[in-house]
């Protein structure tokens, strides 16, 4: 077992194997190095409040030679958001996730909040937001995180978000559209196009457009689009199978809030891969990602009946 104070390096044999690791680096997220009355160095663990001797980065060790792992690392429905990061350092990657006030967008953000993101919360809400900003400060203190005003009924709040984001001169590395209503009643936003429609989906999509720019500029970059396996269960085609514009924002004598989830769905679903054959040359991926089934949001909150069935379903649901 050696230490070079100078490298700030830690370098250990195994006895049995004689494999060398090394310890190098920042401490994980959430930890900082102190010194006692005696000079000896302990290192405390803000999220787990505790305290201890021995270098959290013996955890993180890294083989001298590494060897390549053959099979990728397995996640399944149990995998939290936490564990998925798990030993990874995002310092210096700037992160914007929609509707990141509550349920998967608040955990999204949190977790890359905790392993160092600079993480924008784009929430239609200022005072939730902020809420959101205290609990994510109030596990790390360091945590680089912040509220910013977005509500994607409203285009002209989707520019002003841009605008507001572009006046910091910050790269873009990942962009989460997250945000979704659900089983909302018929009702036009201010742009006078179907609520549903615009806050899942054209919202976000003139938001990207916006963003563009400086997401090619901070290659490589992702945008992740959380849609719904819900999107199997609806068409956007008319009978002569071209695309049927009315059945994307409906009347409200044609509206039924579950079909116009389903298709807001579907549509998340082909802009990211339209987006992703047109930046992805560009250092820019596009995926779209199901969620889990089920699971138990706030989203169903619009209607008693939602509720009810999502609180009988919550026993067979992943947590947040």
């Amino acid at each position: 077992f050696s230490c070079s104070h100078l490298e700030e390096k830690t370098q250990w044999e195994h006895p049995k194997s004689g494999k060398r690791k090394r310890v190098a680096g920042d401490l994980p997220y959430g930890w900082e190095q102190e010194t006692d009355e005696n000079g000896q160095v302990y290192f405390v663990d803000h999220i787990n409040k505790r305290t201890t001797y021995l270098d959290p980065r013996l955890a993180f060790t890294v083989e001298d030679n590494p060897v390549k792992p053959t099979t990728r690392q397995k996640y399944d429905g149990n995998s939290t958001a936490m564990e998925i990061l798990q030993g990874r350092d995002l310092s210096g990657k700037v992160v914007i996730v929609t509707g990141a006030n509550s349920g998967i967008g608040f955990e999204t953000a949190k977790s890359l909040a905790l392993h160092g993101a600079c993480v924008i919360l784009a929430c239609r809400s200022a005072a939730r937001g902020s809420e959101a900003v205290q609990r994510i400060l109030g596990e790390w203190h360091k945590a680089k995180v912040e509220a910013m005003t977005l509500d994607l009924a409203s285009l002209r709040s989707v520019q002003h978000f841009a605008e507001a984001f572009k006046s910091k001169n910050l790269p873009l590395h990942v962009l989460i559209c997250n945000a979704a209503v659900f089983g909302v009643p018929w009702s036009l936003t201010e742009d006078g196009l179907e609520s549903t429609f615009q806050v899942n989906h054209l919202g976000h999509f003139y938001l990207v457009q916006l963003l563009e720019g400086v997401l090619r500029q901070s290659s490589p970059a992702r945008v992740v689009v959380v849609s719904s396996e819900s999107h199997r269960f609806t068409e956007i085609k008319d009978s002569s199978g071209k695309l049927d514009f009315s059945l994307l924002s409906p009347s409200k004598k044609e509206y039924w809030a579950m079909l116009a989830y389903n298709r807001s769905k579907l549509c998340n679903i082909l802009f990211s891969n339209e987006l992703n054959r047109r930046l992805s040359p560009h250092g820019v991926t596009s995926n779209s990602v199901h969620p889990g089934n089920m699971i138990y949001s706030s989203l169903h909150r619009n209607w008693w009946v939602y509720t009810l069935l999502f609180t009988l379903a919550r026993p067979f649901t992943k947590s947040m």
